[in-house]
């Protein structure tokens, strides 16, 4: 094959397809940055720690909001190693089902306090909340 004088070295080199072109040695390939695994570990170390108190501050309303705390410490203990040794299926149902009313009574009257408090507040700035009998006064 013959190649005409009027092409040139760089016409041909254009004419490849882009795929098959011989890439520049002078390109930079980017290198991912370094995991810090030091400070990654501190940070769920501290999460952690974070969960934990919660946990126990949960545990503490939990038993200040059932009245268990007049109880003495070593009553209590024992009434919880009782409720986590205890296999029978019928009493730790029945334990959840008092358990779960026990949440919704406190969900009814956290909630019916918030309505109390609204409608006092209300009462005070001189409004009263639609339907209440401060209203019709």
């Amino acid at each position: 094959m013959i190649i005409p004088r009027c092409f040139t070295t760089f016409a041909l080199i254009d004419a490849v397809p882009k795929s098959t072109k011989h890439q520049s040695s002078t390109t930079e390939v980017s290198m991912r940055k370094p995991r810090d695994f030091e400070s990654e570990l501190k940070a769920l170390d501290s999460k952690a720690r974070q969960l934990k108190q919660a946990k126990l501050q949960q545990l503490a309303e939990l038993v200040v909001a059932t009245g268990a705390d007049v109880l003495p410490i070593d009553q209590l203990a024992g009434a919880l190693l009782a409720a986590v040794s205890a296999s029978d299926m019928i009493a730790r149902e029945d334990w959840r089902q008092r358990g779960a009313a026990f949440f919704l009574r406190q969900g009814k009257a956290r909630g019916g306090a918030r309505s109390r408090a609204a409608s006092a507040a209300a009462t005070d700035s001189g409004t009263a909340p639609a339907g209440s009998a401060a209203g019709a006064e």
